[in-house]
């Protein structure tokens, strides 16, 4: 159906009611009065009904008109916002991007970033793939990603460094690997259940360093610390991630010779920087600069 009144109409509505007459109305819309009561009274005659009521000196919204005015700001919102996708598509700005990030890298943080870019371009979809390990290789191998964060650059790509994470042996303070009273060894670790994350590249190896005589691979982190802190076996975790769990007890470093803890730099790795949309990389623009903010600040590791 062909619509019968237009978004200035509408607008006009709108203007009367928040602005709190015709006269403040067309102020607001810097047009005359005689021509923002046309609009009002042309819609009302396009609808058949009547928006306004005359209440002494004030015009009052009618049940009708209540009901318009409310869908009228969705309507001149909604044409808003289509107005602006266009300009960001006539830009160049992508409609969607694919984010590739190993599940290592601090979720708040990505979070914080997204947000940031939502805020520059609200009508670019993200497609998030959280991946481990090589998984980001195939992301963005496959095209589904445009952009990666990861600790493994494939081959053909080339990355920045982004992040230095610190990673800790621990297991619950009562395993059997707590109370030896000593430090520990490489054949201490093999006799007990190691638990590890499995990866998400298709194309996945037995499983990354020591090799223990019992090992659980789970299909993410948080289930992996669950474990951890319920006994059920020891593994490396990114320290930002189980911060709590070590300061609750539940999780205790072990006390290993040597390895006890690992230092893993994560990489920003964009797909195609020669052709890389604006989109793609201003989210990068925004995750370098979310990590230099929060060095400064002394909360990486």
């Amino acid at each position: 159906m062909t619509p019968r009144v237009s978004l200035e109409q509408w607008r006009a509505l709108i203007a009367v009611v928040d602005a709190g007459g015709y006269q403040q109305a067309a102020e607001s819309l810097h047009k005359s009065q005689s021509s923002v009561t046309y609009a009002v009274k042309k819609l009302e005659a396009a609808l058949g009904v009547e928006a306004f009521a005359v209440e002494g000196r004030k015009a009052v919204l009618t049940p009708v008109g209540r009901l318009l005015y409310r869908r009228a700001r969705e309507l001149v919102a909604d044409a808003g916002s289509l107005e602006q996708s266009a300009r960001h598509l006539s830009a160049g700005w992508e409609a969607e991007i694919g984010l590739s990030v190993e599940v290592i890298f601090p979720t708040w943080l990505l979070l914080r970033c997204l947000d940031r870019f939502g805020a520059d371009s609200p009508h670019t979809r993200i497609e998030l793939y959280e991946s481990v390990m090589r998984g980001a290789a195939e992301d963005l191998e496959s095209g589904r990603a445009q952009l990666a964060v990861t600790a493994h650059v494939p081959a053909n790509y080339l990355g920045d460094p982004l992040l230095d994470l610190r990673f800790v042996a621990v297991a619950h303070p009562d395993h059997p690997l707590q109370r030896l009273g000593r430090p520990l060894r490489e054949r201490d670790l093999r006799r007990h259940r190691r638990l590890i994350v499995r990866e998400t590249s298709s194309d996945r190896p037995t499983g990354p360093g020591l090799e223990t005589e019992q090992r659980w691979t789970v299909g993410n982190m948080p289930t992996s610390i669950g474990a951890a802190c319920r006994g059920y076996g020891f593994a490396w975790f990114p320290e930002h991630k189980i911060r709590n769990e070590l300061a609750e007890g539940s999780l205790k470093p072990l006390p290993l010779a040597r390895g006890a803890e690992r230092r893993v730099t994560v990489y920003l790795v964009v797909a195609e920087p020669e052709t890389a949309g604006p989109g793609v990389a201003r989210l990068a623009d925004i995750l370098r600069e979310s990590v230099a903010e929060l060095e400064a600040q002394g909360r990486a590791g």
